[in-house]
């Protein structure tokens, strides 16, 4: 049986990349592993009387991502695809690859956001981290327009 790990962000491409994901996963009899990667906060000395406010946004945002989650499980139910859901924190890049190699993934399914390469520059590429350090092959999901087979649920 083949592991196709399934990063999602919740993010408009979500939808495409896990139709693709279970179109593959039916043709090879696979697995599906939807992977949710909890990104820690980024804070600035400068903002310490913040923090304590920010604790119980990342509490709720955890809590919607588990949510979420199973929302994407059960989306899977109808096509008798077997499913498990997995949500780390840390580097969405890093902890993809990790993952990879952890449920000895057979393909990595992700999408692709389309961002400019002035964005990339600057913020770094997801999806370009796991291409060059993945264990396996990666299929990319570009996205589509909202009306396109890609839009959302």
């Amino acid at each position: 049986m083949k592991t196709l790990l399934v990063p999602i962000d919740f993010s408009p491409v979500t939808k495409a990349v896990v139709d693709e994901a279970a179109m593959l996963a039916q043709s090879c009899k696979g697995r599906i592993v939807l992977l949710y990667v909890v990104q820690p906060p980024v804070l600035v000395a400068e903002y310490g009387g913040v923090i304590e406010d920010v604790v119980p946004l990342i509490e709720a945002a955890d809590k919607a991502a588990t949510q979420l989650l199973a929302q994407w499980r059960d989306y899977l139910k109808d096509s008798e695809i077997s499913t498990k859901t997995v949500k780390v924190e840390g580097f969405p890049s890093k902890e993809i690859v990790g993952q990879a190699k952890e449920v000895e993934a057979d393909y990595v399914v992700m999408g692709s956001h389309g961002h400019t390469a002035f964005y990339d520059l600057l913020i770094g590429s997801t999806t370009s981290g796991v291409l060059k350090k993945a264990p396996c092959p990666v299929i990319v999901v570009p996205a589509r327009p909202a009306t396109g087979r890609g839009s959302k649920k």
